[in-house]
Parts: C-alpha cells; structure tokens; sequence
C-alpha cells in the first residue's frame, strides 16, 4: 500500500511535537491546521455517510476530505474547479510562461516575516510586469496575467519563486482612442527581454526591503532587526526564466492549471518509511545538475531524509492564514475584469464568454475522477444510496463533536 503524507506525520510526529515543545518551538496557528487537517482527512475524524448498494446492499463508508489547501489529497478536486472557472477567461493568443526566484539570501527573513516577503515578492513582480506593459516600446497597454507563488524545491527546501503565465500582447487605444489588442513589437510570442525584467526587479524588491527596514516592519517576534545582506543582493543577478509560450486556451489552461494548487509534496512521490527515514522521487535539472520543481523533462532520483527533518521542511511551506498564492492583475484583476475582458475579446474578433453554466456535482465528479462516483463498485449495476452518517470529531477528541454518531435508519 502507498505511502500517504499523512503516515508520515503520524508515525514522526509525536517524537518531534515533544522535542519541539521541550525545545519551547511550538506551532504556528496555521502549520497546526495544516498538520490536523492532513491527518484527519478522510478519516472518520471527520465524518462521514455510510452507503448502500440498492441493488446487491454491499456497503462502504465515505469520509469527508479536509479541503485544507495544503493536504495534497484535496486538491485535484480543487484544481479541476479552478480550472473550470478559469476557463471563460484566456483570450485567444499565444500566452508565456515567467518564473522570477527570489534569491537564497532572503530566505533567513522568509523564515520570520513569511507574509511580508510572500507578499512583496508578488507585489514587485506583479508592477514590474505591468511596468513593462504599459511601457510603448514593448506593449503599451493593459496586460492579462496571473501569478503563483511556490516556496519549495523537490527536497522541500526553501526556494521562494513565482509563476507568471501572461498573455502575449495588451489591452491599448489607436489614434482614435478606440480600444485595440496589441501584440509584442518584436515577435508573436516575444514579451520582454528577461535580463531588463531581472533588473528592475531587484531594484524594487531591495527598495521595499529597504523602507521596510526603515520602518521596523522587519523585526522578529523578539524585537529583533534582522541583518540584511544588502550587497549580496545588489551583486548578483536575480533569476527570471522565460518558457516556450504556449498557443490556444486549452493548451493554457492545462499548463496553468498544474502549478495552481500544487503542495509542496504529493503522495505520489513518497516512495516509503523506512526506518527513521521517509523515501520520496525527486527531479534533477538535467543541464545544471540541481533540483528543479518544475523541469518536467529531468530525470529523477530517490531522496533520503529523516522524518524529523522531512516533516520541518514540510512545516516551512505552511503559508499565513488567509494569504493568497494565485493572483490576478490587469484585465484579469477583479475590481474590473469583466467590462475589460469583454473589451478585449471585441478588440481581438473573439465572441463574448457565456454565462458559466454550472454542472451537476455528479456531472463534475464523474468528470474529474474518471467514473460514476454514484455506482456500486461491487455489483456495477446498482446506486449508492445513504444509509446512514458520522458526524466529525473535535479536533483532539476521541468523541464527535454535536449529535452523537447515527446509524443506518
């Protein structure tokens, strides 16, 4: 049987909770959550129906899932309504894919001020793309573009980087102040040079690092001002990658659609316990030899880590409560993306979006897991019907929380 992530905060974590606690490094609100909701998902912990065949009467439970957005068992549910939702949006243009990566320097202040620099990171990209845009040289127009946030490496290291995917071209005016969709000056699929995208960049990341700084916004629960390595930062270049940019919607939307609700490790890639140590696959970066998240033609390996180590590198991907890692700017930004998108389907000759029709949930669910969820899987001729139900458990309890469990009726 796999391997689940949640054996492995089972099996490692008692030991490492009391170490923690001894050594006074409790949890975080949240990496609590985190922790709770991958171990209790489909668990009876948080209930569940009890189903019956109407047909041979075989019966089975179907536990909840925790919907927590880093337990990796929820989220190819979650990803595939993303997804959909996503799916009147994309214009009909090439689109490229941008991954800016903060530099290892900073990742001593992610580790106490996560929030300021998740946040920061997203905000410089976001205006250095739209500085870029608006610019006549490249665009001269409103972009479309949306980012993600990853804060791992393959190993579960810290390796703070951003995903853009962003239309090629942008929303401008003619000389008769009509709106019209421009494409890039050089080329189709040419957005901006990436070496001019780095630098900018880094001067307005390292101009908020330094007026937060001025400001105290940087201090540690303790007080304390972390040490900035300014000239470090100034010295080197910073990473930005252009992809090869993708053509059509769907293409799009596929590709997009695999980084917005990914977790830092599925269960897909743990290999096993062994031991004191958890084994899982990692990629390796074929041209440089290194740990790559995201080269989908790396080759890979089996990494090593003892589960204490394993579940606090695990821990550092726990992002700050209500934090959001996908965003959406230019036309895509909420506050007016409907008017604007709909003036740059007219501008491009694309028809106008349909009002989203929603599916039936047994229509979704057949679709996204492969098979009718309502069918009996023992006779294949029946329906589940409820029979009965658990109601969930307090976390760390042993008892359910409201009415007491029920039974068939």
């Amino acid at each position: 049987m796999a391997t689940t992530l949640a054996e492995v905060l089972r099996h490692f974590g008692p030991a490492l909770l009391a170490q923690r606690q001894a050594q006074g490094r409790e949890l975080t609100p949240g990496q609590a959550r985190a922790w709770a909701a991958i171990t209790r998902c489909r668990t009876p912990a948080l209930g569940g129906q009890m189903l019956r065949c109407d047909d041979c009467g075989a019966e089975q439970w179907r536990w909840h899932s925790c919907r927590n957005r880093h337990c990796p068992q929820c989220q190819t549910r979650q990803r595939e309504a993303w997804r959909r939702a996503r799916g009147a949006e994309l214009l009909n243009v090439p689109y490229c894919h941008l991954v800016f990566t903060l530099p290892h320097e900073l990742n001593p202040l992610a580790a106490v001020r996560p929030r300021w620099v998740y946040d920061t990171l997203l905000d410089t990209v976001a205006s250095t793309l739209s500085a870029f845009a608006a610019d006549p040289k490249w665009l001269g127009g409103i972009p479309a573009f949306t980012l993600v946030l990853h804060t791992w490496s393959q190993d579960l290291r810290r390796h703070l980087h951003v995903h853009a995917l962003m239309a090629c071209g942008a929303l401008s005016s003619n000389d008769q102040g009509q709106p019209v969709w421009q494409p890039p000056r050089r080329s189709p699929t040419f957005l901006f040079p990436v070496r001019a995208l780095s630098q900018v960049w880094r001067g307005r990341f390292i101009d908020a690092l330094q007026q937060a700084e001025a400001g105290g916004r940087l201090r540690d629960p303790q007080g304390k001002s972390p040490e900035l390595p300014l000239q470090a930062l100034r010295s080197k270049p910073w990473v930005v990658y252009a992809k090869t940019p993708l053509a059509g919607p769907a293409a799009v939307l596929d590709y997009l659609s695999r980084y917005t609700h990914r977790t830092a490790i599925g269960n897909e890639r743990l290999l096993g316990i062994h031991g004191h140590d958890v084994h899982f696959r990692t990629r390796i970066n074929r041209k440089h030899g290194q740990d790559n998240a995201e080269d989908g033609g790396a080759r890979s390996r089996v990494t090593k880590l003892g589960g204490a180590q394993f579940i606090e590198r695990l821990l550092q991907h726990v992002v700050p409560r209500g934090f959001k890692r996908i965003r959406h700017y230019g036309l895509l930004s909420p506050a007016a993306k409907t008017a604007r998108l709909d003036t740059a389907r007219a501008a491009l000759g694309m028809p106008q979006a349909n009002p989203a029709v929603a599916e039936e949930v047994a229509q979704f669910m057949r679709r996204v897991a492969g098979f009718d969820i309502a069918a009996c899987t023992h006779c294949g001729r029946g329906c589940w019907q409820a029979a009965g139900c658990v109601v969930p458990m307090r976390a760390g309890s042993a008892e359910p929380c409201g009415p007491a469990a029920r039974g068939p009726p």
